[in-house]
């Protein structure tokens, strides 16, 4: 029921700016299960679904989950890629929008690879390795997901990119080594307004899109 998602970022920029952005976010969180690595091709959250009988206009019939802004893009990567769904696809976003920040706060390297493209993996990685060199360890809790939109889509020759504009509320804790809060609260959830691209190429045997861009929303 996972799916799996990528960003591409400037990953010096974004890794300073995910620990001051995400790492001040976190707080206590529900422990998903776990994926082991030979489970993951199977429970990827954004995958393409089988074709099935097209409905007569699948763009409309995401809304209100596509902007009108991104309806052109959309309905390209569609005339391409048939197995499209636009509210597959956005389910598939926020669990991989939680799925993506878990791996984050818990500092698991491997989990953000399989997530996400290179650079905003190794953007990731920086943060992490800085978080963890300054004795800090970050406790956090997805509360809820309040909205979640496709508002940009495109089609670069085989390439098809969809950003997502998430609004979430997010309980944010991090603490010292010696256990002190050092920043957030355990009871005040923070809201946040994100902007999130997710990548694939079409026709490629890895039918699995991925984080390749990530941004605060204006």
């Amino acid at each position: 029921m996972y799916m799996i998602v990528i960003l591409a970022l400037v990953a010096a920029f974004l890794g300073l700016r995910l620990y001051s952005v995400l790492g001040r976010r976190t707080g206590h969180e529900q422990q998903p299960a776990s994926v082991q690595p030979d489970d993951r091709a199977a429970t990827a959250p954004l995958q393409p679904r089988p074709a099935q009988s097209p409905v007569a206009d699948p763009v409309r019939f995401g809304s209100p989950l596509v902007s009108s802004e991104a309806e052109a893009g959309i309905r390209a990567i569609i005339a391409a890629d048939r197995s499209f769904d636009v509210p597959q696809f956005v389910e598939g976003a926020k669990s991989a929008y939680g799925m993506i920040l878990e791996a984050f706060w818990k500092g698991n390297r491997d989990d953000l690879h399989w997530l996400c493209d290179a650079d905003v993996a190794t953007s990731f990685e920086t943060a992490i390795t800085e978080r963890e060199s300054a004795g800090h360890v970050v406790e956090n809790r997805l509360v809820r997901i309040d909205k979640a939109q496709i508002v940009e889509a495109d089609l670069r020759g085989r390439t098809a990119h969809v950003t997502v504009h998430f609004d979430a509320d997010i309980a944010a804790v991090t603490r010292d080594k010696d256990g002190h809060v050092v920043a957030g609260s355990m009871t005040d959830a923070v809201t946040t307004h994100e902007i999130w691209t997710f990548s694939r190429e079409i026709g490629q045997s890895n039918p699995n899109w991925k984080l390749s861009e990530t941004d605060e929303a204006a």
